[in-house]
Order: C-alpha cells, then sequence, then structure tokens
C-alpha cells in the first residue's frame, strides 16, 4: 500500500470505528450482551468488507487507471450484493441481537463512506504532470 492509500484507510475506518464504538455502547445500554455482540459483529463486517475493497483498488491501481475503475466497480457491486445476503441471512440468528447488528451495519457503512470521500478529497494527487507540455500549445514553435 502507498502512502495515500493509507491515509485514506485511515480516515475511513477512525469515523467508522466511533461511530460502531457508539453503536455498541448504545446497543448493549438498549439490549443487553447481545446488542453489544451484535453491534461489535458488525463493525468488524463492515471494517472487513470495506477494508477487502480498499486494498484490492490500491493493488489495481498499480497495474492501470482502467483496471483500477474496474476494481471500484466490482467490488463495490460485490460488497453490496454480499452485505445484503449476509444482512439478510443472519437476521433470524438468536446468538446476538439482528437489530444491533443490522444498525450497527449501516451506521458503520455510512460513516466509512463518507470518512473515505472526505480521506480522498483531501489528498493532494497530480492528475498532470508537472512541467510537460501539450504539443500545439499557445506559444510554441
Amino acid at each position: 500500500m502507498q502512502a495515500n492509500d493509507v491515509r485514506v484507510l485511515k480516515s475511513a475506518a477512525i469515523p467508522a470505528l466511533v461511530v460502531g464504538l457508539v453503536v455498541t455502547v448504545v446497543s448493549a445500554f438498549l439490549t443487553g450482551v447481545d446488542g453489544a455482540l451484535g453491534g461489535a459483529l458488525g463493525v468488524l463486517v463492515v471494517g472487513l468488507f470495506f477494508l477487502i475493497s480498499l486494498v484490492a483498488v490500491a493493488y489495481a491501481s498499480r497495474i492501470s487507471p482502467t483496471m483500477m475503475m474496474a476494481a471500484a466497480l466490482g467490488t463495490f457491486f460485490t460488497k453490496v450484493l454480499v452485505l445484503a445476503l449476509v444482512l439478510s441471512s443472519l437476521s433470524d440468528v438468536t446468538v446476538w441481537h439482528p437489530t444491533a447488528f443490522t444498525w450497527s451495519v449501516i451506521l458503520c457503512t455510512i460513516a466509512w463512506t463518507f470518512g473515505e470521500a472526505r480521506g480522498f478529497m483531501k489528498l493532494r494527487i497530480l492528475y498532470v504532470e508537472p512541467g510537460t507540455r501539450v504539443p500545439g500549445s499557445y506559444g510554441e514553435k
């Protein structure tokens, strides 16, 4: 991973962990140990899903911009489908509180997404190479 990728990971993971901690504490207060377990597992699921996609996109970005876009879209759609399957298949579990799990996943996903977007906006990535000249530009012979 490059330094930019680590910065984006930190800017996305920290808000998600804070939101996850709040959801877990509130769930523990409202529903007991089952709620705390559901909240903590929701944070874990979101963290793993988004970490895998960030690593895949970071790896694909070293290959080519086209591959990076394909990896980003592929991991996004895969993530949405698998997350929907996980939420629907684990809705009747009695080991943890399913409502706490669901709220934890939803709120941590929102926090991670906004944190990641904020992290990318704060990066200073050049999209034009400095010092290059375009042939036929004004003033060139």
